[in-house]
């Protein structure tokens, strides 16, 4: 329930806190104080759109801020969701709005977008009007009450999940017989490529091994001149470098005898000796092995150029690349292939969900049904006394092909004359009856649901006498389970009240400000008085006003 709201800096509000207990609060004033400013500030808080023509003050941003109790009302995992910080005993609300028109919300101090606080507000608040009563002329909000009286909450999540394994399955179908059809249609492509491909019998790693074994056929001549000199000038027969280090390391041996600074330099010349030796040998070996090859260039540098040929035609970095589109083309004929199976299985797996949707769909179907007997005698039993004592109310079953919400689709079919045939709500109930319907209705799902708090912005709007009374009464029954607050023009409905606050004008040399006060038990009476009486206030009006709340508070 909202315990706590502040508004600040918008239309002729400067500066209000508000604070509101469980039970029914009513709010009461004369038209034009500002009760409506009140709710347009509260609206923001509920996602609403924002403009700037609110902002009292163009200097400073508005701010509308609630306080919500939140204990049992199973929001933690919305909160994590959302990545917001969780208090399983109250949510702060906030909104502001800065001269320039940005717009920012805030639940916990935690930043979110105007998409995530209008569903947290759905959970939080809900605000009834006239214009709310259109709603009860469409079919989802009619199967939303039946779905709340039957408790289908924990089915209907399960259907949902169903439905939308249902849906995926379905898509999932639909794009592989698509991506199959096109296959098929470029099969003859797809052949004549891997055919080419094939062909090649491609290796990893090939392109570069080609390319090394080029490089050196290109290069026989001179590689097989640079490896000659390197073993002619080793070890030729006339001063080669082999025999001038080993004289080296004799004329170092002779000195190591008498100088201690370079003992060892000979042996080292000796190590250098053997492997100069040992690169003597080899490049004398690779000589060997060199020959002119023009037959085998020829085979590199064609199979070499038909590599490239198709890295081109491919747009392929390298052979690897050519391999991982070969082992592709590979999986699409092997998809085309094998069709048959894989369109099977997919049609296996929709047919599954399907079947257990219609399942679960069917059972939503049976409570929907049972909830709509007893949603209409309840409705019957509350309309009555309200003026209507006509009324007759039954729900139309159509069966459907499964949709997010199952297999029904509802319309509620209502007469308030006798002898009249139940039509369409909306083909035959006039704005005051629908009014009072809403009001059943929220009666009703009060008691199968833990519903939000709820305002009712004057719903009791054409009405007297003993349905005013009555309407004040169904309004004090619901808030014996949810927090409820009335606006309201009726000094009937003010009666109910348990607390009562009155929105009125105060003017300044240079402004017209609207403010709230909260009345204690006698001015709750004058209030009461006054709606009673109009602008004459007399003790008539003032004893008629203790009687009207004695007899409430005895009916409590």
């Amino acid at each position: 329930m909202i315990k706590q709201l502040h508004i600040s800096n918008y239309a002729l509000i400067d500066r209000l806190d508000i604070g509101f207990d469980d039970g029914l609060t009513i709010i009461t004033g004369e038209t034009g104080a500002g009760k409506s400013i009140i709710l347009g500030a509260l609206s923001l808080i509920l996602g609403e759109r924002a403009d700037t023509k609110s902002i009292r003050d163009m200097s400073s941003k508005t701010v509308v801020e609630a306080t919500f109790d939140i204990a049992g009302y199973g929001l933690q995992r919305f909160f994590e969701e959302q990545d917001i910080d969780w208090d399983d005993h109250e949510c702060l609300v906030r909104r502001e709005l800065s001269p320039t028109g940005r717009s920012r919300a805030f639940v916990n101090d935690t930043p979110v977008a105007l998409s995530v606080l209008r569903e947290l507000a759905t959970r939080l608040l809900d605000i009834h009007s006239q214009h709310s009563n259109m709603l009860l002329s469409q079919p989802a909000f009619q199967l939303s009450i039946l779905d709340s009286i039957a408790g289908n909450a924990g089915l209907l999540d399960d259907y949902r999940k169903t439905y939308q394994e249902y849906r995926n399955a379905l898509k999932q179908l639909d794009d592989t017989q698509r991506a199959i059809e096109q296959l098929r249609r470029n099969e003859d492509y797809i052949r004549f490529q891997l055919d080419q491909l094939h062909a090649l019998q491609l290796q990893p790693d090939e392109d570069k091994l080609l390319e090394a074994l080029q490089s050196k056929l290109s290069n026989v001549t001179e590689l097989k001149e640079d490896l000659w000199s390197v073993e002619n000038e080793l070890n030729n027969e006339d001063n080669s470098i082999l025999e001038r280090l080993s004289a080296v390391a004799q004329r170092l041996e002779n000195a190591e005898k008498n100088l201690s600074e370079v003992e060892g330099m000979s042996a080292r010349v000796r190590s250098a000796i053997i492997d100069l030796k040992d690169i003597s040998q080899s490049t004398g070996a690779i000589v060997d092995t060199l020959n002119d090859d023009p037959a085998e260039l020829a085979r590199v540098d064609d199979r070499l150029n038909n590599i490239y040929s198709l890295e081109r035609k491919h747009n392929a970095q390298d052979v690897n690349h050519l391999i991982a589109i070969q082992q592709d083309y590979e999986r699409q004929l092997g998809e085309i292939e094998h069709n048959d199976d894989i369109i099977e299985g997919l049609k296996e797996l929709v047919n599954t969900h399907r079947t257990t949707a219609l399942d679960i769909a069917s059972r939503l179907s049976e409570r929907r049904h049972d909830a709509a007997n007893r949603f209409g005698k309840d409705l019957l039993a509350l309309a009555a006394p309200l003026g209507m004592k006509n009324i007759a109310f039954n729900v139309d079953f159509t069966t459907t092909d499964l949709t997010p919400s199952g297999t029904d689709s509802v319309e509620f079919m209502m007469s308030f004359n006798k002898n009249q045939r139940p039509m369409p709500v909306k083909d035959t109930a006039s704005g005051g009856e629908i009014s009072r319907v809403m009001l059943c209705i929220k009666t009703i799902t009060a008691r199968h649901m833990r519903l939000p708090s709820i305002i009712f912005d004057e719903v009791d709007t054409g009405v007297s006498g003993d349905v005013a009374n009555m309407i004040g009464e169904m309004m004090a029954g619901i808030a014996s389970t949810i927090q409820v607050i009335a606006i309201t023009h009726l000094p009937q409905v003010a009666a109910n009240g348990d607390h009562h606050l009155r929105v009125f004008k105060t003017d300044t040399d240079v402004e017209t400000l609207t403010q709230v006060e909260t009345l204690d038990e006698h001015e709750h009476i004058m209030e009461i008085a006054r709606m009673l009486s109009g602008k004459g206030l007399n003790q008539a009006a003032i004893e008629n006003a203790k009687s009207l709340i004695k007899h409430n508070i005895k009916r409590k």
